[in-house]
């Protein structure tokens, strides 16, 4: 597996379809080695979750959207909140991609949590934002708060991702 350097990454932006969609500076978020994602939504987390081995009982706990102020900026508790980005994915056959928090985030006393991004997903994706600091958080609407990083494959997926969260948030 290989980084993507940011030439390589503008390259697939302007692919077709783009890695990446509705961006809203790219060149300001693309980065040496990766990309930022920006704040979409945030939302509370209401009630329990579940997971078992098949997904058969998977469930997902109902979510609850926290309005933006009228400045754009939302102060966030300490706890836990789901987050939506912005931007859309379509993720190659050939590449897979990370993510880490922006440092500054980490150093307003504040992480997310993410998964893999696989071979062949599109989406808008979401991500849990963890607010350790006591005297809370404040974020502002389309925030760049984490970066991907993109990896190539040594050959291409032989099949790609295929599961529930294919094409989430794009309708």
């Amino acid at each position: 597996m290989t980084l993507l350097s940011s030439t390589e990454l503008r390259k697939l932006i302007q692919a077709n379809p783009p890695l990446l969609e509705n961006a809203i500076d790219i060149e300001t978020q693309i980065q040496p080695n990766g990309l930022e994602l920006t704040l979409k939504e945030v939302r509370t987390m209401e009630g329990p979750g579940a997971l078992d081995f098949d997904n058969t009982e998977r469930k997902l706990p109902d979510a609850k959207t926290i309005e933006f102020c009228s400045d754009g900026w939302i102060h966030l508790p300490k706890g836990i909140y789901k987050i939506l980005f912005n931007e859309v994915l379509n993720i190659p056959m050939n590449l897979a991609a990370i993510a880490k928090p922006r440092s500054s985030l980490i150093r307003c006393g504040a992480t997310l949590e993410t998964a893999v991004w696989d071979a062949g997903y599109r989406g808008r994706s979401e991500s849990m934002l963890v607010v350790y600091n006591y005297a809370g958080f404040r974020v502002k609407r389309n925030a760049r708060i984490i970066q991907l990083l993109f990896y190539t494959l040594e050959k291409e997926a032989e099949k790609g991702y295929s599961g529930i969260y294919q094409n989430e948030n794009t309708k």
